[in-house]
């Protein structure tokens, strides 16, 4: 997946400006920045949720407007920032409705198994949250883009939900990662891009980031 001159924002006024990205097979992309920089933005209009408002989107052979349906049939999973789990179902009517394999959802998260028939909205936010990424995991995309997936987690938690993304990242996902834990999400990432204003203010390597957390980084944003 690929982003040239990518323009996105709402009702006709851009968030994000003028950014190139691209994600391969077997790494993970990381977007840091603060609140309001255009993380979210960019995903969703990578994912086709938002239609951009210049440049072009690159993924499976789809036009640049495509709407998510359509790329989520070509092999692309979104886990959004909001608990994207419906609440009345069970864990097993969960992994249902986004139709994957339900073992391989087990495989991911062990700990799911012994909650499957209990209903999702009486869980954790954590396990609520590796529902929903084992469900993103379990319909074995090309491409996943993951927002915020530490959003109000305990540490361990988040380790277990990014350890889990990496796993799937070293057999051949690519993986687009906005994360508010700056050395949660460099621990795992190959590739940075530092979103400041909607555009792209930092780029490098993700052991180039951590080398110079303290003085690059934080000059964007608060190191967490």
């Amino acid at each position: 997946m690929s982003a040239r001159g990518l323009a996105a924002g709402y009702g006709g006024a851009p968030v994000v400006r003028d950014l190139d990205l691209d994600v391969h097979p077997g790494e993970i992309v990381t977007l840091l920045g603060p609140n309001g920089a255009g993380k979210t933005t960019t995903l969703l209009a990578l994912a086709g949720a938002l239609a951009p408002l210049a440049g072009e989107v690159h993924f499976a052979g789809l036009p640049s407007g495509a709407p998510l349906h359509e790329r989520a049939r070509r092999g692309l999973s979104l886990v959004p920032a909001e608990r994207s789990v419906v609440m009345s179902l069970s864990v097993r009517d969960n992994l249902r409705v986004g139709r994957c394999d339900t073992e391989h959802a087990l495989a991911v998260f062990p700990e799911l198994a012994e909650h499957l028939d209990r209903r999702a909205g009486l869980l954790s936010g954590g396990q609520q949250q590796m529902v929903a990424l084992a469900r993103a995991l379990a319909r074995r995309p090309t491409v996943l883009l993951a927002d915020e997936l530490s959003l109000g987690l305990a540490p361990q938690v988040v380790r277990r939900l990014l350890g889990a993304v990496r796993a799937a990242a070293d057999e051949g996902l690519a993986v687009v990662l906005v994360e508010q834990h700056v050395r949660s999400a460099l621990a795992i990432a190959d590739r940075v891009h530092v979103l400041r204003h909607g555009t792209c203010a930092w780029s490098g390597t993700a052991e180039q980031a951590a080398a110079d957390r303290d003085h690059l980084l934080g000059a964007y944003l608060p190191l967490g």
